[in-house]
């Protein structure tokens, strides 16, 4: 049985006065709307393609990465805003086990410098900012902005295109969002194998993206190798919005089932996931708990020398 989130029609709108709703009314393709303003923001002062990240909070550090302290509905602002834009870019979920990828990976600091924004997809990275006394206001998947983004591009004639995971189930996974958002266009479906393409196969790859004028791309190559991709290739790419998703095809395409809500509130997804796949994830997640407690220490040491 696949979970689906919360849909943006029930979410808030960022100045508080209607729901997302309004927002997608007059949507369709090549509609036009005003951007929704963050709480706070003066309407007279912003014009239509104004950037709405200026009025939002600014990233918080947590264990080296540049966390955004939104709400999951002004990061769906952004992404709109980001394709209305049109200028190549991609952001980043980071959960903790990419926090000590980027640790130790030099090329993903350069990665995620050039990222627009980076989400917290992982409750250690939200509890670590509570203890540190600067509160995320909460966990943004990619596993659940999958059907967000799908459900805003259904509403706004954005076309998507799906690229990775295993060969078929990004094509299921393009059903089942077609099924549940009706006027979705799926602009391409491509599941190929890094490890085995040459360059010149790279580059048909990207070209063939480029050529099916996609507005957003999910890809799910697994982390590093999906973020790597992007930062090396996001301007031949030439899509407005590209986002490493994970596991979220598997999910989408109920190939995987994803962790009842009430043990994702908890922030007991990654013990769920250890359960299905305890050989694979396992010492992953061993390794990440450990690299997660040195920093932790490391933080409140130099919380505590900064005291004295």
């Amino acid at each position: 049985m696949v979970q689906f989130p919360v849909s943006i029609v029930d979410l808030p709108r960022a100045d508080g006065q209607d729901r997302y709703a309004s927002h997608l009314q007059s949507g369709g393709p090549g509609a036009k709307s005003a951007i929704v303003l963050p709480p706070g923001a003066e309407a007279s002062a912003v014009t239509e393609l104004s950037d709405p990240t200026a009025t939002l909070p600014p990233p918080v550090p947590l264990l080296g990465l540049p966390i955004v302290p939104w709400h999951y509905y002004e990061v769906i602002h952004v992404i709109d805003w980001l394709v209305r834009w049109g200028r190549p870019s991609y952001f980043i979920t980071a959960n903790l086990h990419y926090a000590r990828l980027s640790a130790k990976i030099e090329a993903l600091q350069a990665v995620n410098a050039r990222a627009a924004f980076i989400v917290a997809d992982g409750m250690p990275l939200v509890w670590m900012s509570r203890l540190l006394g600067r509160p995320l206001p909460e966990r943004i998947t990619g596993a659940d902005l999958v059907w967000s983004i799908c459900e805003l591009a259904a509403s706004k004639g954005y076309r998507v295109f799906l690229l990775g995971g295993t060969p078929g189930v990004a094509e299921m996974a393009g059903q089942r969002l077609q099924e549940r958002f009706p006027g979705l266009v799926i602009a391409g479906v491509a599941a190929p194998k890094l490890e085995t393409m040459s360059s010149d196969d790279e580059a048909r790859l990207v070209a063939e993206i480029r050529q099916s004028h996609a507005d957003i791309l999910l890809v799910a190559f697994g982390q590093p190798k999906g973020e790597l991709w992007l930062g090396k290739h996001i301007a031949g790419l030439g899509v407005p919005v590209a986002v490493q998703i994970g596991a979220a095809f598997d999910f989408a395409a109920g190939r995987v089932r994803r962790a009842p809500r009430i043990v994702q509130r908890l922030g007991l997804e990654w013990a769920y996931r250890v359960l299905q796949e305890p050989r694979r994830l396992f010492p992953r997640y061993f390794a990440d708990g450990w690299f997660f407690l040195r920093q932790l220490i490391r933080s409140f040491c130099a919380r505590r020398d900064n005291r004295l």
